[in-house]
């Protein structure tokens, strides 16, 4: 489902398939006639998407316990994953058994927690249990705006603008300020999230306690990106 959304938004494809869609066309990663019937992946497949001026290779690996030596085999060539949890149900047994492989092959990765328009939703305990469960230092760079039905669009920490989603498919992206009445939240936010960043990067702790209020776009992006690539933070992300 994840990989369709890739696809569509770098425009790869040009519609959105479900992957038990009532079509019957299924998610275009899901090539075997067998997982378009049961709606899971079974093998992995890979495919690459342009965006801006970067190219994305994408492996699309199963899901499910039964295949998990496919996305063993996957795991030894990536250079980053992305550990998809979902906002109600959080970390499953499944998480925690893909998480010890990415440990094992050192795979940096990112986690996005999806579903925020579920009742139930609720990306704060679900990035708590990253901690508690899987034993991150989990940075959360993303907040949401509203959630279950509510669900709006994303506040994005980094850059302290907000994000909404409009059209069909939420294809078009609008950017704006963030809304008066989470402004304060946001900040509390964003000096929570520099403060998970600079306890793990020496070079943004320095300016930190320097001064934390000089601190810029620029230097974040620069750390989070190191301390990812060295296994010290998983950055958290949300959507749906």
């Amino acid at each position: 489902t994840l990989s369709e959304r890739i696809l569509f938004y770098t425009g790869k494809i040009h519609e959105i398939h479900e992957v038990r869609g009532k079509d019957g066309v299924g998610a275009i990663m899901d090539s075997m006639d067998l997982e378009r019937e049961k709606g899971i992946t079974i093998q992995s497949a890979a495919t690459y998407a342009m965006w801006g001026d970067y190219n994305i290779n994408l492996i699309d690996t199963p899901g499910h316990v039964d295949f998990t030596i496919e996305v063993e085999r996957a795991l030894r060539v990536l250079d980053g994953a992305i550990l998809v949890l979902c906002s109600v149900s959080g970390v499953q047994s499944q998480s925690i058994t893909v998480d010890r492989q990415m440990k094992r092959y050192k795979v940096p990765r990112i986690a996005f927690i999806n579903k925020m328009d579920r009742s139930g939703a609720n990306y704060d305990r679900v990035a708590a249990q990253l901690k508690e469960k899987l034993g991150h230092h989990a940075v959360k760079l993303q907040y949401p705006i509203g959630a279950e039905d509510r669900f709006q669009g994303l506040i994005d920490l980094l850059s302290m603008k907000a994000f909404y989603f409009d059209g069909e498919n939420g294809e078009n992206v609008r950017e704006e300020a963030i809304p008066a009445d989470m402004l304060d939240e946001a900040k509390l936010r964003r000096d929570e999230m520099i403060e998970g960043i600079a306890n793990v990067d020496d070079e943004l702790g320095e300016a930190f306690l320097m001064d934390p209020g000089a601190i810029n776009e620029e230097q974040l992006r620069a750390a989070v990106r190191r301390a990812t690539i060295a296994l010290k933070m998983t950055p958290v992300m949300c959507g749906s």
